[in-house]
């Protein structure tokens, strides 16, 4: 056996010239999220907490079950951290919302260029965000219907399907009789019954659904979207879907 290994070209133990050698990887769990990356990213701020997680300089970091080192914080937010170190740049999904927690998360890791960053995103934000207004008129009593209105013409759309959802199949898709603009829809074909006022179409009565239920509805999107209730409430008109004008900003 050893007279046959004295023959073997030394060459041939040797990487070939066109063979490229992976760069050492890295696994971390964190808060029960796995991340695998290269050991170079995580180094790429040196001192910073995961630099010296990937090099072994930190002691006494916790391992989980596979061997990997253990971090006990936001799993899902770390996504953002890891694409920072990969490419130098913060970049954050339209309407995120944690940037408070993000910046704790930055400073946990030693990574300050990160956390400022951050607060940069948050001022400028602030800074160029435009105020946002829905406006919903209850005239139907005076056969005007029911006018709402949003400046945010995505709350209209958004409006639009939720209210073919709750037809329960009698809608196959938005009527265009209710619609004005792209910032305003308007209800004005009302049947009274007994179990509430109906919101029908015109051309064949089809009934769509309650006007209580539409304007509840509309009111509840708002709420979940971020948008702010300024008009003061009248205690004598009962639940805030009996209101004749409701106005909102976000």
């Amino acid at each position: 056996m050893e007279s046959e290994l004295n023959h073997i070209n030394p060459d041939v133990l040797q990487p070939s010239k066109n063979c490229k050698v992976l760069p050492l990887m890295v696994t971390l769990n964190i808060g029960g999220c796995l991340y695998i990356t290269q050991k170079q990213t995580l180094s790429k701020y040196p001192g910073s907490f995961l630099e010296e997680v990937a090099n072994r300089k930190r002691q006494g970091v916790p391992i989980d079950s596979k061997g990997n080192p253990f971090i006990n914080r936001d799993g899902p937010l770390f996504r953002h951290i890891l694409n920072f170190l990969r490419t130098g740049e913060l970049i954050l999904p339209e309407g995120f919302q944690e940037c408070g927690l993000l910046v704790r998360e930055a400073e946990f890791y030693g990574l300050e260029r990160l956390a400022e960053a951050i607060k940069e995103h948050e001022r400028t934000r602030g800074s160029s965000a435009e105020t946002t207004f829905l406006e919903v008129i209850d005239s139907h009593e005076r056969s005007q219907g029911l006018k709402v209105f949003c400046s945010d013409p995505d709350f209209i759309e958004r409006l639009k399907g939720r209210i073919v959802q709750v037809s329960k199949s009698r809608l196959d898709g938005f009527p265009e009789e209710f619609a004005i603009s792209s910032n305003a829809i308007q209800f004005r074909h009302f049947i009274k019954s007994e179990t509430g006022t109906r919101l029908v179409l015109k051309e064949d009565n089809t009934f769509v659904c309650t006007l209580e239920t539409l304007k509840f509805e509309t009111v509840m999107m708002a709420f979940r979207r971020g948008f702010r209730l300024i008009t003061s409430l009248d205690s004598s008109k009962g639940s805030i879907v009996h209101c004749e004008g409701l106005h909102f900003i976000k």
